[in-house]
């Protein structure tokens, strides 16, 4: 009885420890808040954007390149690259990164956002519609 209990005691603490693990693999790294205006709804060339995803990749895109910024736009340190906002896009088009919700709103209006930026993932959040 005594080895089925260490067996347990030695399960559990392992499974505590890799469920701490799996939790710290997506830190929080910091957050940023972005007006999603007409302007992040088209691409640089003109080209209308259709999701979500794009336009707040294009709201990065328009921040750190074209440097075309709404006055409630914030800077931030993950996006500044080409690849970087080709990843966020990526992100945000997993499921969890938005509700269908805030994506109505980015598509169909100028929404203030909250991006809360992960290791792996992104969560955006709408502010004010």
């Amino acid at each position: 009885m005594n080895k089925a209990r260490s067996f347990a005691a030695a399960g559990l603490l392992l499974a505590s420890a890799l469920g701490t693990s799996a939790a710290k693999a997506d830190d929080m790294l910091g957050s940023y808040v972005a007006r999603i205006s007409e302007r992040d709804h088209q691409a640089s060339d003109g080209f209308p954007l259709d999701s979500a995803a794009q336009m707040v990749r294009q709201d990065r895109a328009n921040w750190h390149k074209f440097h075309r910024r709404d006055s409630d736009d914030e800077g931030d340190d993950w996006f500044s690259s080409n690849d970087d906002r080709a990843d966020l896009q990526r992100m945000l088009e997993r499921g969890g990164a938005m509700s269908s919700s805030t994506r109505r709103a980015i598509v169909n209006g100028e929404p203030l956002i909250q991006v809360d930026v992960y290791s792996r993932s992104v969560r955006v959040s709408i502010l004010e519609d």
